[in-house]
């Protein structure tokens, strides 16, 4: 009772349970959710159980095929290092359960064949072993556990007592996780699916961007067409839905070569999202590392979602597209020391997570309350195998890791050395794929930007608040700006690593959108039911006069002018630049910089605004900017710049300039400045082609000023130039023929210049913050 002292260590079960035996013998239930499920009783007799044949216990999973004497079936296997029994419970429609005994055990792995079990059939796992919360084990055989090699999953999460191994509403709250609870699970949670293996890619082209040459596009699958008036609405949010012919022509369209789709694996909500009527959005809450989510199946969730998937991958390709996986191998949906028992808790705890010094409680290096414990070899083998199934059975090109550092700690500290890398660094499957950290975690020490191996690209954080904070007028001088415009070789110029090595963005799915961050000044987050404490106070962002929605016409034009500001700084920058599903035609989030838990027109992309003329102008200017990166390798370069030539008679591959036309000192980079000119050499590319010829392009010059008044600035001269053609200037609103600071005018060339001609050695205005791109007009040279 309430106030009673602890009992000491041992088992201990709910009084509700009617037993405090480890049998975990329970009555069978017909699936559908509830909160009143019948206690067990060790009177309550499962059904009789299916035929089991030995099987094999190689691949993991469940795994259809012909057995024994042609007879087709599935084998089962399950790593379970410390269990004292496992079973397979098979489900009928009427959600009759049926059990399976496994009584084979091959190094630690559970394994049997279950003749006539086909594609289609629903499954889930009972593990048995000790009740020992004090020392980390709990298992608990009434708790019917998904299967971590599930490919397909059907059916959701209820989250009811019920699904907790623990007792949660015991009176003492402080001993809860240790009582642990007898009530079955079965008919609160989703079950696997076994799905047939009946594709083997044939007639599939990868595109294989080059690093150098990719541009990413970090979208949603729901969110990107649930509201896409194209899209047949029975499709919309779907797998099949980004496979349309319709969302695939704006991606063609915009020039990206690349998706990062949010998590696909499949995903559990949370209790305290449910409470408040909300979902999980972004779905970092995996729960199935091999099942892609069926909330994004139009196909059903009985299989269906997989051939989905494949069919969306292919559409993707044969429009020259790749597709990089966002994957959240740090942590999983179990949660904390109080949360439910899912799947990996129930199989072997101490096995997967890593263990506190309390070893009821977790380490907790992810801020979700459990990290998988990676230095396990069987944990390694669950993330590879992974990896590799979605490489080489579902299509994917790459991966994005969330908190990469996690997955790299070895006992405790992030090493560049750990297991997790090693094993990746070898590999001959994941090692051709695209690899990309997020280089940190929330532990210490966790912070690694720049840090991580060769092979492995890195999200650029330090592109991000740079370039937010200079064109908020936050940065005294151009220092940090020069290496995150040159590809921040400051970062990671070392190892043979290239400039590629850093994904550089301004925004991504967590935090404003790019609209947003010209908008407002600090987070709107009310919907979200968490009283502001979530989404960070750390936006570096400029509302430019206005909190919100204006109709203040002098605001609007500043916040369009900051957008294409920002848009090209990040696709004329040296890296891989990456835009967000929306940002291109302004989409908005009404200052919402954490959007995780809404499923709803915040979350979704607003197609409508393509028809505006302001924001279909954004669009353009986004694919203007990003074909004029594909036509000029000397805006993707795959090497670092030098500051040198590569000839006695060329300049310099990368000149910098201040406003006067001179080229930058020493001092000069530490004095006070809002403007910075770089002179881009075409003739001075470290790059051959793929006959061996050395790489020439044009010169460019790029001006960025973002002070809030005019500047003269004097066009670099012989010998960089006698002479310039204006590309881009962002202080037009993309009007064609539009009169600009300096007087003069022209209408867009076919070449991709505006038709202006400027002399070098001459001063032009620049307009109060804006980006001026001008080529080196040929007979300069």
């Amino acid at each position: 009772m309430p106030g009673a002292p602890a009992a000491p260590p041992g088992p201990r079960t709910s009084p509700t349970s009617g037993t405090g035996t480890t049998s975990g013998t329970s009555r069978t239930h017909s699936a559908g959710p509830g909160t009143g499920a019948a206690p067990a009783s060790p009177a309550d007799a499962p059904p009789a159980p299916a035929t089991v044949w030995p099987g094999s216990p190689q691949p993991l999973g469940a795994r259809f095929h012909t057995g024994p004497d042609g007879t087709p079936g599935t084998n089962f296997a399950l790593w379970a290092g410390g269990a004292e029994s496992v079973e397979v419970c098979l489900f009928a429609d009427d959600g009759t359960e049926t059990r399976a005994p496994l009584t084979e055990l091959t190094h630690e792995v559970w394994h049997g064949f279950l003749p006539g079990v086909r594609p289609g059939q629903r499954y889930g796992l009972r593990v048995d072993g000790r009740w020992d919360p004090w020392t980390g084990a709990r298992w608990n055989p009434a708790k019917l556990l998904l299967d971590p090699y599930a490919r397909a999953v059907d059916g959701g999460f209820t989250m009811v007592p019920e699904v907790y191994g623990h007792a949660r509403d015991w009176p003492e709250q402080d001993v809860a996780d240790t009582v642990r609870d007898n009530r079955d699970s079965a008919p609160y949670v989703p079950k696997g699916v076994v799905v047939e293996d009946d594709d083997d890619w044939q007639d599939d082209r990868r595109p294989k961007t080059p690093w150098s040459d990719t541009v990413i596009y970090e979208l949603h699958v729901r969110g990107f067409t649930r509201r896409h008036p194209d899209v047949p609405p029975e499709l919309r949010g779907s797998y099949a839905g980004l496979a349309h012919p319709a969302a695939i022509a704006h991606l063609t369209r915009l020039g990206v070569t690349a998706v990062e789709l949010l998590p696909v694996h499949q995903f559990a909500d949370e209790e305290h999202l449910l409470r408040r009527g909300l979902h999980n959005y972004w779905g970092y809450n995996s729960i199935g590392y091999f099942a892609p989510h069926a909330g994004y199946s139009a196909s059903g969730s009985r299989g269906g979602q997989v051939g989905e998937f494949k069919r969306m991958v292919r559409a993707l390709h044969a429009a020259g597209i790749e597709v990089i996986l966002d994957v959240v191998y740090n942590h999983t949906a179990e949660g904390g020391q109080g949360g439910p028992t899912l799947s990996l808790r129930g199989i072997d705890n101490r096995g997967y997570y890593r263990l506190g010094p309390d070893p009821r409680g977790y380490s907790d290096y992810t801020g979700c309350g459990n990290t998988l414990n990676v230095v396990q070899p069987h944990v390694l083998r669950l993330i590879t195998d992974s990896l590799r199934y979605w490489v080489t059975e579902m299509g994917v090109d790459g991966f994005r890791f969330d908190l990469a550092a996690a997955l790299a700690r070895s006992l405790h500290d992030v090493d560049m050395l750990s297991p997790f890398l090693a094993v990746i660094a070898q590999d001959p499957v994941l090692r051709r794929v695209k690899l990309i950290a997020e280089p940190w975690d929330v532990g210490d020490g966790g912070y690694q930007v720049g840090a991580f191996p060769p092979l492995w690209t890195e999200w650029n954080d330090r592109f991000r608040d740079t370039v937010r904070d200079f064109w908020r007028g936050a940065t005294g001088d151009v220092r940090d700006l020069g290496y995150r415009l040159s590809g921040s070789s400051d970062l990671y110029d070392w190892g043979g690593r290239r400039p590629y090595a850093s994904v550089n963005y301004v925004t991504a799915h967590d935090g404003f959108t790019l609209r947003d961050l010209v908008s407002y000044n600090g987070k709107h987050n009310a919907a979200n039911g968490e009283d502001g404490r979530d989404g960070t106070d750390d936006n570096r962002s400029w509302n430019c006069g206005a909190e919100g929605g204006t109709d203040d016409p002098d605001v609007l034009a500043l916040r369009h002018r900051q957008l294409r500001n920002l848009l090209a700084t990040l696709l004329l920058s040296t890296g891989v630049p990456m835009l967000v599903a929306g940002d291109e035609m302004g989409r908005t989030q009404g200052g919402n910089n954490n959007a995780y838990c809404q499923d709803n027109e915040t979350g979704w992309v607003d197609w409508s605004l393509r028809e505006d003329p302001c924001w279909a102008a954004l669009l353009d200017l986004a694919a203007r900017l990003i074909a004029l990166r594909h036509a000029h390798p000397v805006l993707r370069r795959g090497g670092f710049f030098s500051g040198l030539s590569l000839a006695p008679e060329g300049l310099r591959d990368v000149t910098w300039f201040g406003p006067d036309g001179r080229e930058m000192a020493e001092e000069d980079w530490f004095a006070p400045s809002a403007t910075l000119g770089m002179l881009l050499s075409g003739r001075d590319i470290p790059q051959r082609d793929a006959r061996g010829e050395p790489v020439v392009d044009d010169s460019f010059l790029l001006i960025v000023h973002a002070d809030h008044r005019p500047l003269e600035f004097t066009l670099p001269g012989p010998p960089w130039a006698s002479g310039y053609e204006v590309v881009l200037d962002t202080a037009e609103d993309g009007t064609p023929g539009q009169l600009v600071a300096d007087g003069t005018a022209g209408q867009p060339a076919a070449d991709g210049t505006d038709g202006r001609l400027v002399a070098g050695g001459r001063p032009v205005t620049i307009s109060a913050r804006s980006v001026r791109l001008l080529r080196v007009r040929p007979e300069s040279g």
